[in-house]
């Protein structure tokens, strides 16, 4: 099948309109005062990685004068001069919404965002106390003369660009930086005699009005604060590299220090600043991106936090159910026994899993756990548990993918301390990220063994599973245990099998019997047998899979696509794809999992899984889909679950042809269909009763970006 380019979104234009939909959350007068921060500042973090990993990329290909182009046809030059376009408004409905709307609602609530030029006197003099006692020793001028090179400001901090002339001296002004300390906290509360009124200041502001201290015996003509973004791709030969740890280890000192790929500058920093830091930084006016105050918008998650004691501000508390399906100690295996049991996070608790996991370490006759590991919390009860199974002897088995992106660090610390407690630690197949989300228990049963086997759609990361919709399948069907245990021995390098029937696995033979799947509904449309396609997953990418859902819907299939981050199929096309419908919900929680519908004839397969449709994701990584075989649990997603997700009309959007996002106006009298509070009641419906507190998280935590997810 041969299309035109104008078949294709562009795969970053389309991510853009993704954070576009984000920053409408925070729009939003309907919700809460502070979620409307956090989505603002979740608007900052995504943008952040994008020109870390997306922009960067880029660039290099102009830099090799690459000539290559995407499915849509577009240049790498014509990328960024479309992407520059698209951020630049972001930006702008970015400070217009803080300045003309939160702060001033935030002030209505008794939380108060102060510039310090405006606190008055005497808090200014507390202020400058606090600055010489708390702030000063940290700090370090790093001055820029011919003994002194350009320094090396590292990734995402803001520093202060500093103007100064030494008294007495008649060169002209000289140039220095300060960077603004990372270990201390962005906002600073202020003394306030109202108990009901929350004051603070940021800490860029408290340091940029005091520099003069930095610097004494001299003279500041000015400070402005900047913030570099830096290539943060690692680029690793696997072949090459003889201790793959090490060598991530040694790409991650480089990670800060990487090329600059944006600029970022306060709205007053003179031109010819701007001019000798874009020489120094080897960048082009067209990377600069000059914003108000403040430069550094993630840092206003603080404010969220601290507003804490104001649930009013906040979405409703949940707590989520604790499944009776899943007892906890050591009848869990026996629950198991008897039949396939699925949880749909967050609505139902993650402690189940972890309850399985901690009951297995001390379960004597548990002799293996084997697993994968792609990211994890830094204080891990997983991890805990794994190490205590270990301790008790049991043979451990770990995959631990050390190419996460942004948790390479924390992985590796893992490593080297799961390795230390006995656990046989491996991190995969060379050239491939292992994505999959497999837990393998081995226990003996009545002098037999017997698996149990736990698949996911998200990270065996219990705080990101409060915040991310994803499902857990627990089963001891031997059909599918034997093959993860297959799937193990392959990753081990113990075996070369790489034939699976139950499983969907890439890169063996996801693509293809997805490929196939979808030409069977085709197949089926032909002869009058039903026929229909619904995908749920982050990302629509893969140009094969395109042009195989645009096939099926020139046959006549009707395909449902619920893609909440990028999509590069254009839906709605007349003679191409006006059998396609894509949809993408934004809400609360981070919609993350996987869900694969095939209507077959009327007996339909249902998978979940850990894979987008993604060239990478596809072909460059390990990733498995696994098929829901117990008949009532299908009865669910074909009757509660799926229904569920398209009946959203509240935060749901639709993708029109032109690739912009619309939402869909309700008819008069219409019912409202807010899909995640509905599930909300339906699997969690004590939740609204019971008083909690849920774990802060930062920006990228609770709104991931596709690219990352």
């Amino acid at each position: 099948m041969s299309l035109d380019s104008s078949s294709y979104l562009n795969r970053e234009l389309s991510w853009l309109e993704f954070n576009q939909r984000v920053l409408e959350e925070a729009q939003d007068p309907t919700q809460p005062l502070l979620e409307r921060l956090k989505f603002l500042t979740i608007v900052s973090s995504n943008l952040d990685e994008f020109f870390e990993i997306r922009v960067a990329a880029l660039k290099q290909l102009v830099e090799n004068r690459s000539d290559v182009h995407g499915p849509d046809g577009l240049r790498p030059p014509e990328t960024l001069a479309a992407i520059r376009t698209r951020v630049l408004k972001l930006f702008a409905d970015q400070y217009s919404l803080l300045e003309n709307t939160l702060l001033h609602e935030l002030s209505r609530q008794g939380i108060h965002l102060r510039s310090i030029k405006t606190i008055g006197e005497k808090r200014i003099t507390w202020a400058h106390e606090m600055f010489l006692r708390d702030i000063l020793p940290i700090l370090t001028p790093l001055a820029v003369d011919p003994s002194h090179p350009f320094p090396q400001l590292l990734n995402k901090s803001v520093n202060l660009v500093v103007l100064y002339t030494k008294p007495g001296h008649q060169e002209s002004a000289r140039h220095a930086f300060v960077q603004v300390p990372r270990g201390i906290p962005r906002l600073i509360p202020l003394p306030s005699e109202d108990p009901t009124q929350k004051e603070f200041i940021l800490l860029s502001d408290l340091v940029r009005y005091f520099v003069s201290e930095v610097f004494p015996g001299t003279k500041v003509i000015g400070a402005w604060p900047t913030r570099i973004t830096r290539n943060s791709e690692l680029y690793i030969d696997e072949e090459e590299a003889h201790n793959l740890l090490l060598t991530i280890e040694e790409e991650l000192q480089k990670r800060n220090r990487g090329a600059a790929v944006r600029l970022e500058l306060s709205l007053d920093c003179p031109v010819e600043v701007e001019t000798y830091l874009l020489g120094h930084l080897h960048l082009s006016p067209d990377d600069v991106y000059r914003v108000a105050w403040p430069l550094n918008l993630t840092q206003l998650f603080a404010l969220t936090e601290e507003g804490r004691n104001y649930p009013e501000l906040h979405d409703p508390l949940f707590t989520p159910t604790i499944p009776t399906s899943l007892p906890a100690g050591p009848h869990a295996f026996e629950s198991i026994r008897k039949g396939d049991i699925l949880l749909f996070h967050p609505y139902e608790s993650f402690q189940p899993i972890i309850s399985l996991l901690e009951q297995a370490a001390l379960d004597p006759q548990v002799l293996a756990i084997k697993m994968t590991l792609y990211r994890t919390s830094g204080d891990s009860p997983v991890l805990n548990a794994l190490i205590t199974a270990a301790q008790n002897e049991k043979q451990v088995t770990v995959l631990v993918e050390l190419k996460a992106r942004f948790d390479e660090a924390n992985n590796i610390a893992w490593a080297r301390k799961m390795e230390e407690a006995g656990i046989h630690v491996v991190y995969g197949l060379v050239g491939l990220k292992t994505h999959c989300k497999v837990l393998l228990f081995v226990r003996r049963e009545e002098n037999h063994l017997v698996s149990y086997l736990h698949l996911g759609t998200g990270n065996y990361h219990p705080r990101t599973a409060r915040f991310y919709t994803d499902f857990s399948l627990l089963t001891a069907r031997p059909s599918l245990t034997a093959e993860v245990a297959t799937l193990f021995n392959v990753l081990t390098g113990m075996s070369e099998v790489t034939h699976f029937d139950e499983l969907l696995v890439a890169p063996f033979n996801l693509n293809t019997n997805l490929l196939e799947l979808i030409q069977r509904e085709s197949a089926n449309h032909r002869t009058g047998r039903p026929s229909g396609i619904f995908i749920k997953a982050n990302a629509l990418v893969d140009k094969e899979i395109i042009q195989a859902l645009y096939q099926a819907s020139q046959e006549g299939v009707p395909i449902q696509l619920l893609i909440r981050g990028i999509c590069c199929l254009r839906p709605g096309v007349p003679g191409l794809s006006e059998n396609i419908t894509v949809q993408s919900i934004v809400d609360r929680f981070l919609e993350h999992s996987r869900i694969y519908v095939f209507t077959n004839g009327g007996d339909p397969h249902i998978y979940l899984g850990s894979a987008d449709l993604m060239p990478r994701n596809l072909h460059r990584r390990v990733e498995v889909v696994f098929p829901i075989l117990d008949l009532e649990l299908r009865r669910q997603f074909l009757e509660i679950i799926v229904p569920g997700y398209l009946a959203d009309n509240i935060k749901s959007r639709f993708l029109n042809p032109d690739g912009l996002y619309r939402r869909h106006p309700l008819p008069t009298g219409s019912p409202q269909h807010r899909i995640q509070a509905e599930f909300l009641l339906r699997y969690a419906p004590q939740s609204a009763s019971i008083p909690r507190i849920t774990p802060t998280m930062g920006p990228r935590e609770t709104q991931e970006s596709s690219a990352t997810a």
